[in-house]
């Protein structure tokens, strides 16, 4: 074979890499190297690089955790309405929730009332020696309502039985912002990560009355104060300042720290 052909041939056979190659991980490489080749010699360091310490750390549990509430957020950010906090009888915040949605449609309160959403999260109990997932409220006696404020969507909301009012000034109360909103309503992690990290052993010993960092979920970095300690199931009772007022929250003992 001539250096003529040879060349023709090799410069076939790179043709099809570099139209195929472009989404792999080496692009930057074909950049810089002007010309690289990743079915060469050099295919293997590329592997090399995609399971670099830094690529392990992006998708790790908590890195995904954080680019899921991201995502989150941003998609609230796209949703008409702002939030707000209204108070109601404790026990009582699902069947507010069905009381105001249907006042909603029946006083054509549709393009200023958007959603109304209790926020829950999951908890581990142990029930006859068996651990279980339960559903369980974040926010007992409160809801969050995506809406327009006005004089008549406030009006519905406040008048809807169950309701004790708004959280903030009675005729206009402040919005959350949407830090705060993702914080209690983006989707929680996947269980096997939930499940593995009530597995890990704890031998911090609580003490009612002692002042604690909630270091997980929604409440993370507020101050709380230990209500009860259950040291069968490994749980807490704290009361966290929410809106003002003392909330009691079940956290295990790794979601909080000593102060």
């Amino acid at each position: 074979m001539s250096e003529t052909q040879h060349g023709r041939v090799a410069t076939d056979a790179a043709g099809p890499d570099a139209e195929t190659g472009e989404a792999d991980d080496v692009s930057e490489h074909s950049e810089e190297a002007g010309g690289f080749d990743p079915a060469g010699e050099d295919a293997g360091d590329a592997g090399f690089e995609a399971d670099s310490p830094e690529e392990f750390e992006a998708d790790s549990p908590e890195e995904k955790a954080d680019d899921a509430r991201e995502e989150f957020e941003r998609e609230l950010r796209m949703l008409p309405g702002d939030w707000y906090v209204v108070h109601s009888y404790a026990g009582y915040e699902n069947r507010v929730k069905t009381n105001l949605e249907s006042r909603i449609q029946s006083l054509n309160m549709e393009d200023y009332i958007f959603q109304i959403e209790v926020p829950v999260h999951q908890v581990t109990e142990i029930k006859g020696g068996k651990r279980q997932q339960v559903s369980e409220k974040v926010l007992p006696g409160y809801i969050l309502v995506r809406m327009d404020l006005t004089d008549e969507s406030w009006a519905v909301v406040r008048n809807t039985p169950g309701v004790t009012g708004f959280v903030g000034l009675s005729s206009r109360p402040s919005p959350l912002q949407l830090g705060e909103v993702a914080g209690l309503l983006a989707p929680e992690p996947e269980p096997g990560t939930k499940q593995a990290e009530a597995a890990r052993p704890s031998t911090v010993e609580f003490e009612v009355g002692e002042s604690v960092t909630v270091m997980d979920g929604p409440f993370a970095t507020l101050p709380a104060t230990v209500n009860e300690v259950n040291a069968d199931t490994q749980k807490l009772k704290v009361l966290v300042s929410i809106f003002g007022r003392e909330t009691p929250v079940e956290l295990s003992f790794d979601q909080v720290t000593k102060i």
